[in-house]
């Protein structure tokens, strides 16, 4: 029997046979400018020409699985002949779904999975559980850990113990990935360059050039400065789709710090907007979202725990999604707990060697655990008794 795991992500779904490797592929469909009737699905992506002016239909809106019709199209798509040739009825899957997630979302989920593809069996649990799962297992001393998982929609901060996660612990900031990519191109749209409509290409500048500041004022400082002396501005060519197919930064030595270019490429200049738009991870108020940065929020999360675990949470903190990526996003947040946090209390940050896919690996190690199979829900128990069973088996 395979197990099929699929960390179904509102941006990237990460899904492999927990005896192979991950693949992770966008999780919704595209139109482009060039071909408006055709809708490419997942990582057909790759087959458009000219993905300027790329529109995005997603399954997910603000973090929640809304969209069926293209989310069954997506994973038509994936467990169909041309991805993974699932053979339905001897395959069990582990999927993820979100924190809180609505009754009807779940239900929904059920009916798909075992109506219509008809998996043999299923396993319908949180990111973040499979996060603790993969930590526990590698570090196996350990009771207690506090996952930062900070993905597309959402930052979510869950603390578990003994891989129990602990309520009234968990903790939510509405700022993700597609926030900060949409704030950057307000920003080069209001500066220099109208772009609102270039949300894949901007989501690449975001990846190529934005960093988490260690010290923002003295950052703003520098990057106000005029030509040599300002370090942090880069010049980032956008791609044409014809000569240039993927945007890259302008090496420093070829910069021209006055003046036009000779060389006709299309350039962004990017300076304070490199730490700027990631800053919101530590201060949404800074666009007007009332609410705690992460560092606050992990404390604030850590001190409505018993007393005598928090300790273990401080020491065991990990960082998981996308937004993790960004170059001095683990220092910052180390540096900041550690003015938040008493003294007396060690802080430490772990950062996967890959943050993205650390859930899928733990659905990986869950699929091979001895207590894997009293957690599933098989076909024949729900179609006897409906979705009760689910809702009694999975701890969501």
């Amino acid at each position: 029997m395979a197990t099929l795991v699929l960390d179904n992500g509102a941006y990237w779904a990460k899904i492999g046979y927990s005896q192979e490797k991950v693949s992770v592929i966008p999780n919704c469909q595209f139109r482009s400018k060039t071909s408006r009737l055709k809708t490419f699905t997942a990582n057909q992506l790759d087959e458009i020409k000219d993905p300027s002016g790329l529109f995005y239909i997603l399954p997910f809106q603000k973090g929640y699985l809304v969209n069926w019709d293209v989310q069954r199209k997506v994973w038509d798509h994936l467990f169909g002949k041309e991805m993974f040739k699932v053979q339905f009825a001897d395959t069990s899957i582990v999927i993820t779904e979100p924190y809180f997630n609505f009754t009807s979302i779940q239900e929904s989920m059920n009916e798909i999975l075992f109506e219509e593809y008809q998996f043999q069996s299923a396993l319908r649990i949180n990111t973040g559980s499979l996060g603790a799962h993969h930590y526990f297992h590698t570090k196996p001393s350990e009771l207690c850990c506090l996952v930062v998982d900070s993905g597309f929609s959402f930052t979510h901060i869950v603390p578990y113990c003994r891989s129990k996660k602990l309520k009234e612990g968990i903790r939510r900031i509405n700022v993700g990935g597609k926030l900060l990519t949409n704030h950057l191109k307000e920003i080069i749209s209001y500066r220099q360059l109208h772009v609102m409509d270039e949300t894949y290409v901007i989501n690449q500048v975001k990846e190529d050039v934005c960093y988490v500041s260690q010290q923002f004022y003295k950052d703003m400082e520098i990057a106000q400065m005029k030509g040599e002396e300002n370090a942090l501005m880069r010049d980032y060519v956008l791609p044409d789709f014809s000569s240039i197919k993927k945007g890259f930064c302008k090496p420093r030595e070829e910069m021209v710090l006055s003046g036009k270019y000779k060389t006709g490429e299309q350039i962004l200049r990017l300076a304070n907007e490199r730490f700027a738009v990631p800053e919101m991870l530590f201060h949404p108020s800074d666009i007007g979202i009332q609410e705690m940065g992460i560092p606050e929020a992990i404390v604030h999360s850590v001190q409505s725990l018993p007393e005598e675990m928090q300790p273990h949470f401080y020491q065991n903190i990990v960082l998981t999604g996308g937004n993790s990526l960004f170059a001095g996003y683990r220092e910052r947040l180390e540096a900041e707990l550690r003015s938040l946090v008493p003294a007396h209390l060690p802080v430490s940050v772990f950062l996967p060697e890959n943050p993205v896919c650390y859930s899928w690996e733990g659905g990986k190690l869950l699929a091979h655990s001895p207590d894997y199979e009293e957690m599933v829900v098989m076909r024949e128990d729900y179609e006897e008794n409906g979705h009760i069973v689910c809702e009694e088996k999975f701890d969501i």
